[in-house]
């Protein structure tokens, strides 16, 4: 397999370090107490006024009308690559906190937060997700029966690492790529910022 591990310029935990978003997955099926200690850690993340507005739907392939009502919705250039993933996962979030029924701002980002905390646990077991926004959100809620509580924020491909060779070659070779990010220096600032 790839090592993908970042190199960084400064120290960070190395489940940080090792995580990585992969197109090849391999077929085995997910523990289900594996996959439960993901949704776990999740449950345990931080949102505003604790609402906890994230909701997930999950199929793994021995469920396949359901696998295939979430993968229904994938753009076609997902779906290449996404159907050797064991288990998918639907990420939602209320728009609306459920004790005011004000617009809850960051109901998107306390979803992040669980899905990171959940992308660590999966991690710390061999198990990568790869988040993915290239889906129809419309098709995605009429096909799970979401209500207009709830919006789509992405949905997750879970598995252990795959042979990149199951690829095409041309997602063979992102999957093969040297990780990158930009310079600390273009996302921090310790003065009037000005971007």
């Amino acid at each position: 397999m790839n090592n993908k591990k970042a190199t960084t310029d400064f120290e960070i935990l190395p489940l940080i370090s090792q995580r990585w978003s992969p197109r090849a997955f391999d077929n085995k099926t997910l523990d289900y107490n594996d996959l439960m200690s993901i949704f776990e850690a999740g449950r345990w993340a931080a949102s505003a006024m604790n609402e906890q507005p994230w909701r997930f739907v999950y199929a793994n392939k021995e469920n396949k009308e359901l696998f295939d009502k979430i993968f229904d919705s994938l753009a076609e250039g997902n779906k290449i690559w996404v159907k050797n993933a064991p288990v998918l996962i639907a990420a939602f979030f209320r728009t609306k906190y459920s004790t005011t029924s004000k617009d809850n701002k960051n109901a998107k980002f306390d979803t992040g937060l669980a899905i990171q905390n959940m992308t660590l646990q999966a991690l710390s077991k061999n198990i990568y997700l790869h988040p993915i926004a290239g889906f129809d959100f419309a098709i995605l809620k009429s096909n799970l029966e979401i209500s207009d509580n709830f919006e789509p924020a992405l949905i997750l491909a879970a598995g252990y690492l795959g042979n990149p060779d199951i690829l095409p070659e041309d997602l063979k070779t992102r999957e093969l790529a040297i990780r990158i990010r930009k310079n600390l220096n273009e996302l921090v600032f310790s003065s009037t910022a000005g971007f």
